[in-house]
């Protein structure tokens, strides 16, 4: 399911140029012109990242950084801010006031993508569909949320569901599994992903997300994203 960016740039050659690439790129992408339309892009829906410029019309970009990091709902929102400043100073202050990653302008539409990569792959996988609970995990925090409901899981538990849902939709065999959550010279028998799965699912269920890990027959399990359908 493709991550969803919101586009914060006040400039219309820019905010193309940027567009382009991210749509280009297979995301998909809502623009904003200034601070207040921004705001009311995000009360609508949460996008999986935020590019916002510093320089805005009708506010500071680096004033709504911090409002956002305030935000309840929007404070681990991954967001970069691009912005013309570049002296260390400006780029430690970004940092300093939640900003995930800083581009300098001008920069390449490559590097803008390779460092949009990097960020929603570091904060992991997020999966929404319309109408239905989202599932979240941060492999950083250790927190997983199922619509909106905090999950808690054992260590084994989390990095089963961090390794399905690193790789939404591919069936993965116990012994797949066995090897890569509990590692190579786990010496266990295949019934213990049986057992695992089992309690995740059920510390899934209360969020409404505990058919997302999903049994095929005869071959394993796979992490059926919100949205996909069932092949």
């Amino acid at each position: 399911m493709p991550a969803h960016i919101l586009l914060l740039d006040p400039a219309p050659a820019m905010q193309a140029l940027l567009l382009h690439n991210l749509e280009g790129a297979g995301y998909r992408v809502r623009c904003a012109v200034d601070a207040r339309g921004a705001l009311a892009l995000l009360a609508a829906r949460t996008p999986d990242l935020l590019l916002l410029e510093w320089t805005l019309p009708d506010a500071c970009g680096l004033a709504l950084l911090r409002q956002l990091r305030q935000d309840g709902a929007l404070g681990e929102l991954p967001i970069i801010m691009a912005s013309a400043r570049d002296s260390e100073q400006d780029k430690v202050l970004a940092l300093e006031s939640g900003a995930d990653d800083y581009l300098c302008k001008p920069f390449g539409p490559r590097e803008m993508l390779a460092r949009v990569h990097a960020l929603l792959r570091r904060r992991g996988p997020q999966h929404r569909g319309a109408g239905q609970a989202a599932l979240r995990l941060d492999p950083h925090t250790l927190r997983v949320t199922a619509g909106n409901v905090p999950v808690n899981l054992g260590r084994v538990e989390f990095k089963l569901l961090h390794f399905l849902m690193d790789h939404p939709g591919r069936v993965h065999s116990r012994a797949q599994l066995l090897d890569h959550v509990w590692g190579h010279a786990a010496y266990l028998d295949e019934r213990t992903v049986d057992a695992h799965v089992g309690r995740l699912r059920h510390a899934l269920q209360p969020g409404g997300c505990g058919h997302h890990i999903e049994t095929v027959r005869g071959s394993g399990y796979r992490y059926l994203a919100p949205g996909a359908a069932c092949a």
